[in-house]
């Protein structure tokens, strides 16, 4: 060998402790029941019924990613066939961890113990090759075990053939499912098995569970960043781990330095707290500028925009508890800033704005994760709560129509007045306490516009961009129409001079069907495409119920005028055989029938005029 070719001990020792790392999440994966958390249910029963040698033939475990399905799905299987390190041990629900059996399946090589992921084996050929091996007796173990992983992915064939098999096993042979979808498993095999639903594990839980996985490992992290940590989690161990991996490698790697809560925020791209409670805190003042320009900074800082609005919808959520509850805010593990600064906010917050609020981070949030551009989605929906916040209260809305006898104060255009403005529609002033912080209703200047639309001082746009807004608040308009026949939907596209409509329905669709809220229509080959949606969005809009309207080939239906016009001649042919109409026509002749009008119990009116009449 040349000398350029002898291997560096110092690289060679890098490498081989690179290879024999092993992530958290496996080094620190459960061996026995004691060792799971969170699971407290079903590790009691488990306990129970080996304990009592009462132990089902299969067993499902559906939960959350991360939770420990095939993890305790092991266990059990380590727990059947443990036989002690002198090899006369029984099923016991602490497994040695030394003898061959449990040996061999921690390392996943246990002749008897078959994993199977069903998200790739999925078809019938794979679960009769099962079947055909649950036929022998195991090789050298006490139990035969089968751990389907995902088994929601098998085929509805791969499930009929397992059925018979599931429902009376050998006595030696034991299954154990996992999913996540447990809604997917046919009824059929949900009846054949032992359920346990394992729960997502509370964030305390984790952060203990982290910290003192943290502390074997030598390295030290702040509780707030354990906090952050298990709070993004959200209830799965495996995930935590993960990040807790990558947490750690944040200290710099020898120097024994501490993992802080702003490293593992930028490590998980989140902002400060502080700054998202001030952010709120412009948001829902009014204080659109200054609301920006912190978002603006936070975005550049690297906080995600969805990370972002989940944050603030996390804090609405803490507002509106504690204005519940008070006593909440006195929990151990509530942070000081969540402590005072909520306590400052829910005092100032009327519980129909954090209501408003929630629903439209709700809202915004989907819109952000559909944007082409999160960063302008989040901030249209931070202008669209800053505006709201200058809006009168549907009380105070009420009280100004009262006081002013149904007409609008004041004529200046909403458009033109921004957040703060002091012609905007009932301005919010800003406390002293805190910049950006909430008035209480005290503070609140009268409403300076009725919500009565564009003629009253607020502007359509608003009133078509936030729908959320007026949904809480009573509009004076006049009763909305109420629509029971055909005859009435021809009435209203003229009234709203709909001629697109209007000339479509008139004269190129049969009428199938016609019932309050739903309309089945034969439309000819001529007619666009997109006549049934518009009418459908038009009805929509002009009445107060939903409307369906479908779209039916039956060629036999007779269009409008076509149908009009045999309505009006069996109209008339009634008419005649009346016996008065009769002795009308006897008493006058020559009389002519000029007009035929016909009312029923429902009120439903059918005008026609003959067109042969003089």
């Amino acid at each position: 060998m040349s000398k350029s070719e002898k291997k560096d001990p110092a690289v060679s020792s890098q490498k081989s402790d690179a290879v024999a790392y092993r992530v958290l999440a496996r080094k620190y994966r459960p061996e026995a029941f004691s060792g799971l958390i969170g699971q407290d249910v079903m590790v009691r029963t488990l306990t129970n019924a080996f304990q009592s040698s009462r132990l089902a033939h299969a067993f499902i475990l559906t939960g959350v990613r991360g939770v420990g399905k095939t993890t305790t799905a092991r266990i059990i299987a380590r727990a059947l066939n443990c036989v002690g390190p002198d090899g006369t041990g029984k099923p016991t629900t602490e497994p040695c961890g030394q003898c061959e059996h449990c040996v061999a399946i921690s390392e996943d090589r246990h002749i008897d113990v078959l994993e199977m992921d069903a998200a790739s084996r999925t078809g019938v050929d794979d679960i009769r090759e099962l079947i055909e091996g649950v036929r022998y007796r195991p090789t050298s173990a006490r139990q035969k075990v089968y751990i389907i992983d995902e088994v929601h992915m098998l085929s509805k064939n791969a499930f009929n053939a397992l059925l018979k098999t599931l429902e009376e096993p050998p006595e030696y042979v034991k299954f154990v499912f996992a999913t996540t979808e447990i809604r997917k498993v046919p009824v059929t095999v949900l009846s054949r098995c032992q359920r346990f639903d394992l729960a997502r594990v509370d964030t305390d839980t984790l952060a203990k569970h982290f910290a003192d996985i943290a502390k074997r490992e030598g390295a030290e992290i702040t509780e707030a960043a354990l906090h952050l940590i298990s709070r993004a989690a959200d209830g799965s161990v495996r995930d935590g781990l993960s990040l807790l991996d990558q947490a750690i490698s944040q200290a710099d790697f020898g120097s024994g330095g501490e993992t802080g809560e702003a490293q593992v925020r930028d490590m998980l791209g989140l902002a400060d707290r502080a700054q998202t409670f001030e952010l709120l805190e412009a948001v829902l003042a009014g204080d659109i500028a200054s609301a920006l320009k912190q978002f603006d900074q936070l975005y550049r800082d690297g906080a995600d925009p969805i990370a972002l609005l989940e944050d603030m919808l996390e804090i609405t959520h803490w507002l509106t508890r504690i204005k519940i509850v008070p006593e909440a805010a006195d929990g151990l593990h509530v942070p000081e800033i969540e402590r005072k600064r909520g306590r400052d906010m829910e005092s100032r917050l009327l519980m129909a704005a954090l209501s408003r609020t929630w629903q439209m981070l709700l809202k915004g949030m989907q819109e952000v994760l559909s944007a082409p551009s999160p960063r302008q989605a989040a901030e249209m929906v931070i202008i669209r709560l800053a505006y709201t916040a200058n809006l009168p209260t549907p009380e105070e809305a009420l009280k100004s129509l009262a006081q002013d006898g149904g007409g609008g104060v004041g004529s200046t255009d909403a458009t033109e007045a921004g957040p703060g403005d002091a012609t905007a529609a009932a301005p919010i002033k800003m406390s002293t306490k805190l910049p950006g912080s909430i008035p209480g209703p005290s503070e609140r200047t009268p409403p300076q516009t009725a919500l009565t639309g564009a003629e009253n001082g607020v502007s359509p746009t608003i009133l078509n961009t936030m729908p959320e807004v007026f949904s809480e608040t009573t509009l004076i308009d006049k009763p909305r129409p109420m629509l029971t026949s055909f005859a009435d939907v021809l009435a209203l596209a003229d009234e709203k001079r709909e001629s697109f409509l209007r000339t479509h329905l008139g004269g190129d669709v049969g009428l199938v069907c016609f019932e309050p809220g739903r309309i089945e229509i034969n439309p000819k080959e001529t007619v666009p495409a997109n006549l049934a949606g518009r009418l459908t969005s038009f009805l929509n809009e002009q009445t107060d119920i939903r409307w369906t309207v479908t779209v039916s080939r039956n060629s036999d239906e007779a269009t409008t005028p076509e149908q009009c016009d045999r309505d009006m001649q069996v109209l008339r042919t009634e008419v005649l055989a009346h016996h008065l109409v009769q002795a009308v026509m006897e008493t006058f002749p020559g009389a002519t029938i000029d007009h035929i009008k016909r009312r029923d119990n429902s009120e439903d009116t059918l005008d026609w005029s003959d067109g042969d009449k003089k």
